[in-house]
């Protein structure tokens, strides 16, 4: 049977707040078919998975700056796994630069038909780095996107897809985002000084992209007539005050859930193609009317409108005004919703699912 190999370029488990680096540690942590984790070595080690570390010696820092063999000494710790006539599959997250080394490397010891790289892709669009597109997709085995509209999009751009394609929905602890009653919701707005006010809520990290400058301006708008409103700014701070506005900064994740859940509207006015959106759907599950941006995988994971509003034009600041005053007027209905929609839980099954198929192709 197959070994299943993942090649990460932090150490997991990984402390810092990040995407897949969290749903590798949820799925890590429970019922998984990964063998071995190569990466560099982290404090702490997960229970039944076997490591191999990545060593930053000086030599390799110096290769790295003036060579650029960046990807050297993953494949040294990666040796001490590979035995010829054993069949591995090989999982990268996001490291488009580690395809092709990675494919060389294989090709070298003679061991490339007997593995299967898959590589899990957490943005939305192709990737289009000028003169090796074509190459980056006939290197690999298996391209995991998050959303059907991403396959779509690849299949309309690119000209020879990979041998195998697959979906999976990002997932979050629905044991930790989870809606409250109306009572704790009272009582966490009294806690975080929100008192009774409608409670919006804006979180990500200060990029233009993001589109906060967005909503600041709609915030101008509607703030001069409804003052029993708060925006929340979660990720970053401001120098100046802006009434209606409390800046937070960076919160813990493990405190997210108690902002998510006394809040009653989250903005999401992304001006990029978001693959998914973990935040989204965490403030989903908490409670959250979702308005967000239609962009990239945004529109397949609020069900095209179903699970939330969203703005055809982001960029126009009166589409976020008119959808926030639509909201303040009770136009909208809260969806309902499984508790396993999204869960970090489905996607410890499916991943399993998409191993277990791999390793039936490679019988």
């Amino acid at each position: 049977m197959a070994k299943v190999i993942l090649l990460s370029q932090v150490p997991l488990p990984f402390s810092k707040i990040g995407s897949w680096t969290t749903l590798y540690n949820n799925y890590l942590e429970k019922n998984n078919e990964i063998d071995y984790i190569v990466c560099p070595k982290p404090e702490d080690l997960f229970k039944g998975v076997k490591y191999s570390f990545v060593q930053a010696t000086f030599w390799s820092s110096i290769q790295n700056k003036v060579f650029k063999k960046k990807k050297n000494e993953c494949l040294k710790a990666l040796n001490k796994i590979i035995v010829p006539n054993e069949n591995y599959i090989i999982q990268i997250v996001d490291n488009y630069g580690m395809a092709k080394p990675l494919k060389e490397y294989l090709v070298s010891k003679g061991v490339s038909k007997n593995c299967c790289i898959q590589f899990f892709y957490h943005g939305f669009s192709p990737y289009a780095q000028p003169n090796s597109q074509s190459n980056f997709y006939e290197l690999i085995n298996e391209l995991v996107v998050l959303t059907h509209d991403s396959y779509k999009l690849h299949k309309e751009t690119i000209t020879t897809l990979p041998s195998h394609f697959s979906i999976l929905y990002n997932g979050i602890d629905t044991n930790k985002f989870k809606r409250v009653s109306v009572s704790r919701k009272q009582e966490l707005k009294k806690i975080l000084e929100f008192d009774d006010k409608k409670v919006f809520v804006w979180c990500s990290q200060d990029r233009p992209k993001k589109g906060l400058h967005i909503i600041l301006e709609a915030w101008k708008k509607i703030y001069n007539l409804e003052k029993n409103i708060v925006l929340i700014v979660i990720g970053c701070e401001s120098e100046n005050d802006m009434d209606g506005v409390k800046f937070l900064g960076k919160i813990p994740n493990h405190d997210l859930p108690e902002y998510y859940q006394a809040s009653d509207c989250y903005l999401f006015p992304t001006l990029c193609q978001e693959g998914f959106g973990l935040s989204l759907i965490e403030a989903l599950h908490c409670g959250n009317y979702c308005i967000a941006s239609a962009m990239g995988g945004v529109p397949e994971v609020l069900q095209y409108g179903k699970l939330g509003r969203l703005i055809q034009n982001p960029d126009f600041v009166l589409e976020w005004v008119d959808a926030i005053n639509d909201f303040l007027n009770g136009k909208f209905e809260f969806p309902e919703f499984s508790s396993e929609l999204y869960s970090s839980e489905k996607w410890n099954v499916s991943m399993n699912e998409l191993i277990a198929n791999a390793r039936k192709r490679m019988q």
